[in-house]
């Protein structure tokens, strides 16, 4: 597997992957709204620009085939900057290390550009990469979806007791000296 920058002769073939992507996590996915497809999906052509000089996005690649990609950004915090993971997806034929060696790729190119944190959701194909990295979790990752969407966005609702219900546990210190 190669893991790479990407271009814009990439386009067609992440805009491809990215479809294929959606159509196996919801085989629905062509009967959604027109909003909700286009809220899904990642390949936008300004997400594409954005991403392609972002430093920190990547695609794999294995026999000339696009197996997966990842999008991130460096965002500055005010006093640091952070690298924001947007995206990671997999061909549904991708090999498990895929996943490991797209995000290590963002973290080695976030440590090239000295910035020393890597902020991404843990989502179910990215548990193994994560303790791979030696990532620490510091809670949850909620997106509030507006408007239409609302309705009809992938994820799981949050319910009552879902969350930490100590006040500490808001600053990612899951509590940690809270007793003490």
């Amino acid at each position: 597997m190669r893991y790479r920058i990407f271009t814009e002769q990439d386009n067609a073939a992440l805009q491809a992957l990215d479809l294929t992507v959606q159509r196996h996590l919801d085989p629905a996915f062509d009967t959604l709204p027109a909003r909700e497809r286009e809220g899904r999906v990642s390949t936008s052509l300004p997400a594409l620009k954005f991403y392609e000089r972002s430093e920190h996005s990547f695609v794999a690649e294995q026999d000339g085939q696009l197996a997966g990609f990842i999008f991130a950004q460096s965002v500055w915090q005010g006093d640091k900057p952070i690298v924001l993971v947007r995206t990671l997806s997999l061909s549904p034929e991708a090999a498990a290390e895929t996943a490991q060696g797209l995000l290590h790729a963002t973290v080695k190119s976030a440590y090239d550009a000295a910035v020393y944190e890597v902020h991404f959701p843990i989502a179910p194909g990215l548990k193994g990469a994560a303790q791979a990295e030696e990532a620490v979790t510091i809670g949850a990752y909620a997106v509030r979806h507006l408007g239409s969407r609302l309705d009809t966005a992938p994820g799981q609702r949050l319910t009552p007791g879902a969350l930490p219900s100590r006040a500490g546990d808001i600053s990612g210190t899951s509590g940690a000296g809270a007793d003490a």
